[in-house]
């Protein structure tokens, strides 16, 4: 079930409202992230996309020390000895954003919702794609349709890009189609991006299956899968008795903390981690952030565990 402690009123969302919002915001974050990447992220960012680099180049003879998965056993075969495949480091990387825009990312129990905090997070991995000088776009999936912006470089096209992303309407709460979810076009996706580009599955990720052509998408391209959390979804208040308002359905509820309550929470929670493993099953492929934690320091200890592991 997806709360929030009230309603949503018309124009609110913080920075994200009104048209010259998103880029002021966006420029802020800028600011943020070069300061990461030149003091705190180094090479982080870039190794743990680009991993041993991606670009066939040629076959050359296999030297002790040399990663024995790059050895071409059809060569090897061939000249009797061993071969391994050379790669050489790709000079770009395609970063490309699924941002999954629900209801029920409307959300919040305290100062700020579950989309807000999760477009400020789609902007700081723009912002690092801008920063990096990579290609960076993204499509923008909501019950009523999707938006397809191609992966631009250079950081005038994608900071525009961004403020398009962090400016765009919320989706309608109807009461009438609770059940609704934005129809994610994964055949575009398969054709959107060059092969190995890293893919970014922004969402709320309710339990459910993982959907049809999620394994080619995998196979295609460095999947990652980012999530916000509401305090009130990790942990229930304290309050015996406590309103709160529900966007999926579109209507303010009051709930008992009882030990049912709190019995179906626990197991909503655990289909939930089900499922979200599932579709991201390396724990260094999907980051979940608190909706009153930083973004960017998330991001951070996002990209170091990712070049630790490798």
């Amino acid at each position: 079930m997806a709360l929030s402690s009230s309603p949503p009123a018309p124009g609110s969302g913080g920075e994200t409202a009104g048209p010259a919002s998103p880029l002021a915001l966006l420029r802020r974050l800028e600011w943020r992230v070069r300061h990461a990447v030149e003091n705190v992220l180094s090479g982080e960012y870039r190794s743990a996309f680009r991993g041993r680099g991606m670009e066939f180049d040629q076959v050359v003879k296999y030297e002790f020390g040399d990663d024995v998965r790059d050895i071409d056993w059809n060569v090897t075969a061939r000249l009797g000895e061993p071969y391994r495949k050379k790669f050489v480091e790709e000079r770009e990387v395609t970063v490309l954003l699924v941002f999954e825009d629900t209801p029920s990312l409307q959300f919040g129990s305290g100062a700020q919702s579950k989309r807000e905090a999760l477009l400020e997070l789609a902007g700081l991995v723009m912002m690092l794609g801008a920063v990096n000088r990579d290609r960076v776009g993204f499509i923008h999936a909501t019950p009523g349709g999707y938006t397809v912006r191609e992966p631009v470089r250079g950081r005038g096209p994608i900071l525009h890009a961004a403020a398009s992303l962090l400016g765009a309407e919320p989706p309608a709460l109807d009461s009438q189609a609770p059940n609704s979810q934005p129809q994610i076009p994964w055949r575009l996706l398969a054709r959107a991006a060059p092969k190995h580009s890293v893919l970014i599955w922004l969402g709320d990720f309710p339990p459910r299956p993982a959907p049809e052509g999620w394994a080619v998408m995998k196979q295609r391209y460095q999947t990652m899968g980012f999530r916000v959390e509401d305090p009130w979804e990790r942990a229930l208040p304290d309050e015996d008795t406590f309103a709160a308002y529900d966007p999926v359905s579109a209507r303010l509820v009051t709930l008992e903390n009882s030990a049912a309550m709190r019995a179906a929470h626990a197991q909503w929670r655990a289909e939930r981690e089900d499922g979200w493993r599932t579709l991201f099953p390396d724990a260094f492929s999907r980051l979940a952030v608190g909706a009153d934690e930083d973004r960017l320091d998330a991001l951070v200890r996002f990209f170091h565990a990712r070049m630790r592991r490798r």
